[in-house]
């Protein structure tokens, strides 16, 4: 169900969002709709690989691991 919205926005918005909607193809309800959709979406809802999901918690690391300070041994020693 579509339900009518007001909005308030500078002339010089609507008109580039104008052309920017007539150039995609698309039209300007249709652009905010996806737009708006896209910022409200749960976190949550995004999709993990099925082998993503084998490797997390795979590796087990200490509490007090720095990986800052690993990644800048490895490339220091790779890099010399």
């Amino acid at each position: 169900m579509t339900t009518k919205l007001t909005l308030t926005v500078e002339k010089e918005v609507i008109e580039r969002a104008k052309s920017y909607a007539k150039l995609s193809g698309r039209s300007l309800s249709e652009l905010i709709e996806q737009y708006l959709d896209t910022i409200t979406q749960e976190k949550t809802s995004e999709k993990v690989s099925p082998k993503l999901k084998k490797l997390i918690g795979a590796v087990k690391l200490p509490k007090d691991f720095d990986e800052k300070k690993e990644l800048q041994s490895y490339l220091s020693k790779k890099h010399l």
